[in-house]
């Protein structure tokens, strides 16, 4: 059997959820996507962009899901053709002016327009779409994405979209139905699928409107007091959302796209849409939304989330991606707090990937990280033992003092040697300078722990300058095991250690923290906390 056969065998049984969400695809096409002439086409995905804002974690998450079931799909039909178009809906009108922005006050004055003909407040393109939009692609390059950049305002003008237009004026009536029950009284009495581009002010109206020649595309409708007869095509109006979701998933044959849950009732009508329309929904998964630490729903506005940026000062792209692989469907807390431990799982699951069989292989979350082409070398130091280290060194600690006791650590060990445990050195300092050194608090000993610690003091100063974590990790438990010092159990005995040592409620490994920390020195630490 060949690689590819395997591969393909294993995907077909993986549970691991890109392979399910591939399995879907694969069951709508079981030949294969293609043409009216037979021929193999590509499966398209689509992630979609409103670039009223600049792209964020959310963007990245979406993005990289898609791209995961993407490959999956790939894997699982021995290489069928794909593509991925990340859409960005820059047709829309701008409702409200970004915080975050210079020149507020123009605008202001443009509000209603297409984000595609609202000057750019930063002065370097020819609209904020088009800021937003190069925002957006240099985001996605950054990252590696592969994809294809597609501009609804471009889509709309250039007459791409023309034949589907055509198609919501003659289902008009049909797609009211679907929307009107889902709407309040008041909305129900204005509202249309169709929003014209006023002739006049150049804003997009929100008006009732009415067909007059759905062939040739005209619609009437009120603009500034006057009834006036308008053509929809080539850019002369868009769509409500919902219609225009539907409308897109038609016109450009979008087979999957994943969307939060927050939009489920939206998809089902938007897929209602999409059947009137001679199409049809899009496979796709509803994943679950982040929460902060408090388990409250992470909000842009209130400002109460983790920004990408947050992430990578602190943590590596590769536990990001982990993060966001891990349980889709179910609801995660997403603060800095979580950070160490995702880089640290990460590593796990990657160091266990090569010995691993293939169909464990495929459940692997680096699996879907790498696309199969996982990095083989681990860095020789967690990123726990790491903060430990630097927790203990103090918020003014510097890449040059870790490599020091790194040096001795691992023999040979430098920057240079070790780019990738020098880049998680940065991210470690960040991290104890912003979220750990502040929270330190060492205690004193009390009770039993004052002989426990002389009896550690003594048997570092017999174990000696270079004994291996092993050893020390022994002499570390046999001194918690013993009755004399009254633990009730050796958490307690290392939860002191952790409080009067580093003083954290949480530690790493002790023989591997001495061991990297050196013997002088935790010998030192701990005649200090015996005054």
């Amino acid at each position: 059997m060949t690689d590819t056969a395997a591969l393909q065998a294993a995907a077909l049984k993986s549970k691991a959820w890109p392979f399910e969400e591939a399995r879907k695809i694969a069951k709508r096409y079981p030949n294969g996507k293609r043409d009216a002439s037979g021929a193999l086409v590509p499966v398209l995905f689509e992630t979609g962009y409103g670039p009223s804002g600049l792209p964020h974690i959310g963007t990245f998450n979406e993005v990289l899901r898609t791209t995961m079931v993407r490959r999956a799909y790939e894997a699982l039909t021995g290489g069928h053709p794909t593509r991925l178009v990340a859409f960005s809906d820059d047709m829309d009108g701008l409702r409200k002016v970004p915080d975050n922005v210079p020149q507020q006050d123009v605008l202001a004055a443009q509000l209603g327009k297409p984000l595609t003909a609202i000057s750019d407040p930063f002065g370097e393109y020819q609209s904020f779409a088009h800021h937003n939009n190069a925002m957006l692609c240099r985001f996605l390059d950054q990252f590696g994405f592969e994809y294809e950049f597609v501009s609804s305002t471009e889509q709309y003008r250039s007459g791409a979209f023309d034949q589907a237009l055509k198609g919501v004026l003659r289902h008009y009536q049909a797609i009211m139905d679907i929307m009107l029950p889902t709407l309040r009284a008041e909305r129900a009495a204005t509202y249309s699928p169709v929003l014209p581009i006023s002739p006049t002010s150049g804003i997009v109206l929100q008006v009732p409107v009415e067909v007059v020649d759905a062939e040739a595309g005209i619609v009437r409708f009120e603009d500034e007091g006057r009834t006036i007869e308008h053509c929809i095509l080539s850019g002369g109006a868009k769509l409500q959302w919902k219609v225009d979701w539907a409308m897109r998933w038609v016109a450009l044959g979008v087979d999957y796209e994943m969307y939060g849950k927050d939009l489920t009732d939206s998809g089902v009508q938007s897929g209602k849409i999409a059947r009137v329309l001679g199409g049809q929904k899009p496979e796709g998964l509803i994943y679950e939304m982040f929460l902060d630490e408090k388990g409250e729903k992470i909000s842009k506005s209130k400002g109460n989330g983790l920004s990408l940026e947050q992430w990578l000062t602190y943590g590596t792209q590769e536990s990001l991606a982990f993060y966001a692989f891990r349980e889709p469907k179910s609801a995660k807390q997403l603060h800095v707090g979580v950070i160490p431990r995702a880089v640290d799982e990460y590593e796990q699951f990657r160091a266990s990937y090569a010995a691993q069989d293939l169909d464990k292989q495929l459940g692997n979350p680096v699996h879907h990280i790498h696309n199969g082409a996982v990095p083989d070398v681990a860095p020789p130091v967690t990123f726990g033992l790491l903060l430990n280290l630097v927790g203990v060194l103090g918020g003014d600690a510097t890449a040059e003092q870790v490599w020091a006791y790194l040096g001795n650590y691992v023999e040979g060990a430098s920057a240079a040697t070790h780019p990738a445990l020098n880049a998680l050195i940065g991210h470690a300092l960040a991290y104890n300078r912003d979220y750990v050194a502040p929270t330190l608090k060492r205690r004193a000993p009390a009770g039993g722990e004052v002989g426990a610690l002389q009896a550690l003091d003594a048997a570092l100063g017999q174990l000696g300058e270079g004994a291996n974590a092993e050893d020390i990790q022994n002499a570390v438990y046999e001194i918690g095991k013993d009755e004399a010092h009254g633990f009730a159990s050796l958490r307690d005995w290392f939860k002191a250690l952790y409080e009067i040592l580093l003083g954290s409620e949480q530690g790493p490994r002790m023989g591997s923290f001495i061991a990297l920390y050196g013997v002088a020195n935790t010998r030192k630490l701990i005649a200090e906390a015996l005054g």
